[in-house]
């Protein structure tokens, strides 16, 4: 006969198995420490040339339009972000011996990209209407609604990470003069922390 610690098993086993197939846990940590950087990267290049008008060659490109420039250098770091994502995510995945594309990652991607893609056209109409200042604080707070509405599908760290976010957000709204600094501290900083804390609770390889 089965004991009660046969049974305990089994039902953390299933427990376990249906986790598995509702939650994406493949997230690299040292994906987020990178997007961390190309957002300290592109945030010092956006403040120097709003500021002290350098790296002017990039400006040139958009026929001298300030704002085209940062919209280009901000998709240029969305770009290289997504790329490492998948890519060091389809190598964390391979090397656990799970697909990247399974029930939990679609449900999280899907979840995940209504609030980001609905944000991203909010924040390009008002911008191109002249409302810059709402640029920050809007890519912080929707990208932290995206981080919490994907969280139920994958670690919770990431909703921490959006509450985070909304909260630099709310700031960035309230003091828009510090808005690149706040950009750069949520999608930069926190980015780097998230990325180091998954990095060695999930990823580091156990001695």
């Amino acid at each position: 006969m089965k004991t009660t610690e046969n049974y305990l098993s089994e039902i953390k086993e299933i427990r376990k198995m249906m986790e598995q197939s509702s939650r994406f846990l493949s997230l690299s940590g040292l994906s987020g420490v990178l997007i961390g950087i190309y957002a300290l990267a592109g945030s010092f290049v956006a403040y120097r040339m709003i500021y002290f008008s350098q790296f002017e060659f990039v400006t040139s490109i958009f026929s001298g339009n300030l704002v085209f420039a940062i919209i280009a250098v901000a998709m240029l770091v969305l770009t290289f972000s997504i790329i490492t994502t998948l890519i060091l995510t389809w190598r964390r995945a391979g090397g656990t011996g799970k697909s990247i594309w399974n029930p939990g990652s679609r449900l999280m991607l899907i979840n995940l990209s209504i609030p980001f893609i609905s944000g991203g056209l909010f924040i390009l109409i008002f911008t191109f209407k002249g409302f810059y200042d709402l640029a920050s604080p809007a890519c912080l707070i929707f990208y932290g609604l995206a981080l919490i509405n994907a969280a139920k599908f994958t670690r919770q760290e990431i909703f921490y990470l959006g509450i985070l976010q909304i909260v630099l957000g709310i700031f960035a709204a309230i003091f828009p003069q510090l808005g690149i600094l706040l950009w750069a501290l949520g999608f930069g900083v926190l980015h780097i922390i998230y990325g180091t804390v998954m990095y060695f609770r999930y990823e580091r390889p156990s001695k």
